[in-house]
């Protein structure tokens, strides 16, 4: 796992988490179109989008979406 800071970030189209909520709490984003050409998973706080990013592996970002699924 890699945690960037404004490393492309304005040129990728991110993707809310279906997860996040409408109402500005547990936003997530992630960047689908970079994981496809890439096999990388970046992933950002949407309230906080000139901040930094994880990058994971596509492995890494599977898991954490089924800890996630479980844990709901």
């Amino acid at each position: 796992m890699k945690m960037n800071a404004n490393q492309n970030e304005h040129t990728l189209s991110w993707a809310k988490s279906s997860y996040s909520n409408g109402q500005g709490g547990e936003c997530l984003e992630w960047a689908p179109e970079h994981a496809r050409t890439t096999g990388e998973v970046k992933i950002r706080d949407s309230k906080a989008v000139d901040g930094p990013h994880l990058t994971v592996s596509r492995a890494a970002f599977t898991s954490l979406v089924s800890l996630v699924r479980d844990a709901a």
